[in-house]
């Protein structure tokens, strides 16, 4: 193997190997990271590589100071050992690897097993595509002659007869031309009444004699018997069509579609019990579930802007950085959340916008709140997904009973999802738990639908 084969084995091994994405959810640094630049850690590889000795080492065979004598010292070079100076002065240097939202959506979908299709919603402009339409008017240029000619020829066809036919009703016995037109508009023959009429005046004028004295068939039936009547496109393929009268009303210009696009766009409500009860440890696991599907969302979307709320007893809008990092404290209603959720939803109409309700706690709440207030607040929220994330280490609180309520009312819905989270390796599974539960059929509008469902077929871990 040479040289060049090692240096690429050495830069699938280090560069390109990225830490395991679950591992890196569940456990990693994710503050390294920002809204549109995910870090996450590499595993390096040093290459193999030649050096030369920097330092000073006189002529060749020779001493640094001339020819040492028999017993003399030999002092150590600068750098062959320990130096002056405190361990831990300064920091290893680490390698990332850095994706965007979008890279990032895809490695998770990979990773996870699923397939998040967004639609769009709000109509962001209209453009022209290809001269496919066509209208009534327009400049002469865009005349569509094709459709003129077809409209031309289907009107003249439509109202074109065999008249050598008609005419022959003209000879039946006792028929006047009421009576021939009569005829001829039971047998479908788009003539009229003048037409007849003038016909009838020239066989009269021709012959010198009333059209009566030519009685030529007893009756019509008998005419029909006799003689066999020709279809119209019969005789155009035998006598060829010298022209085509065209009316105004037969043009047609052609135009270009007009295509709506649509931008696929996203709020995303993010909620977490900032009470008393809600500790480090549970603040921590709320962070690693709400941060990748933010970037998830981020990578999924042409548009995202998301709204952070916690509450305790009460609830406020903070930015981003508070959201993760406020202490603890007060008491806990989550109902003051939702209310607050529904007043800043006001600004992204739901036919415009797809919305999420992301909420996270440790499912403690005060009294009857979740049953009596949360609950009929989350179903008069039109949503694609809302979601409650149970964070409670260990066996949990006898008091935590929100997650269950929550549950319980909307059984299997497809547009409300319920994750529990009790350490970091449950994190993906919560993610996954939520961002599955989204169907093309539960919560959203036709038009802003979404797909969210598993292609590995296999047990999600």
């Amino acid at each position: 193997m040479g040289l060049t084969e090692d240096r690429e084995r050495f830069r699938e091994a280090g560069e390109t190997r990225r830490e395991d994405l679950a591992e890196f959810i569940s456990r990693g640094d994710l503050g390294g990271s920002g809204a549109d630049r995910i870090r996450i850690p590499v595993k390096i590889v040093d290459l193999p590589a030649f050096e030369y000795d920097q330092r000073s080492a006189g002529g060749v065979g020779q001493g640094g100071d001339g020819q040492p004598q028999p017993g003399q010292p030999v002092e150590p070079e600068p750098g062959d050992g320990d130096e002056d100076g405190e361990p831990g002065e300064e920091g290893g240097d680490h390698e990332y690897y850095e994706m965007d939202p979008e890279e990032f959506a895809r490695e998770l979908d990979e990773a996870l097993g699923l397939d998040l299709e967004p639609k769009g919603k709000q109509v962001v402009e209209e453009v022209e595509g290809d001269f496919t339409d066509t209208a009534r008017a327009g400049p002469r240029g865009t005349l569509d002659v094709d459709e003129f000619f077809k409209r031309g020829l289907k009107r003249h066809l439509a109202t074109d007869f065999d008249d050598a036919y008609v005419r022959e009703g003209l000879f039946v016995a006792g028929a006047d031309v009421d009576d021939v037109f009569a005829w001829a508009r039971g047998e479908g023959i788009p003539v009229s009444r003048a037409w007849v009429a003038d016909a009838a005046a020239t066989l009269a004028d021709e012959r010198g004699e009333p059209v009566a004295a030519l009685d030529r068939w007893e009756s019509f039936e008998a005419l029909d018997d006799g003689v066999d009547r020709e279809p119209v496109t019969q005789r155009i393929r035998r006598e060829g069509l010298d022209s085509v009268p065209f009316r105004r009303e037969d043009e047609r210009f052609r135009h270009p579609e007009v295509i709506e696009e649509r931008e696929r766009n996203v709020v995303v409500v993010n909620v977490r019990d900032a009470s008393g009860s809600m500790r480090e440890t549970k603040r921590e696991l709320v962070e690693r579930v709400f941060t990748p599907m933010d970037w998830y969302l981020t990578g999924k979307y042409d548009a995202a802007e998301f709204r952070y709320v916690v509450h305790d007893a009460e609830a406020w809008e903070v930015d981003r950085e508070e959201f993760f990092g406020i202490q603890s404290g007060g008491g806990t209603r989550i109902s003051s959340a939702y209310e607050l959720v529904e007043e800043l939803l006001e600004e992204y109409p739901y036919s415009e916008w797809n919305r999420y309700v992301f909420a996270a706690g440790d499912s403690e709440n005060a009294g009857s709140d979740t049953r009596d207030n949360v609950i009929p607040t989350m179903e008069s929220i039109d949503a694609n997904l809302q979601a409650y994330v149970e964070t409670q280490p260990g066996d949990g609180a006898a008091n935590a009973r929100h997650a269950d309520e929550v549950e319980s009312a909307f059984g299997d819905a497809d547009d409300v999802a319920v994750a529990r989270v009790s350490e970091p390796d449950d994190v993906t599974d919560a993610i996954y738990e939520i961002l599955s539960t989204e169907s093309s059929g539960g919560g959203s509008a036709p038009d802003g639908a979404t797909v969210a469902r598993r292609t590995d077929g296999g047990e999600h871990r």
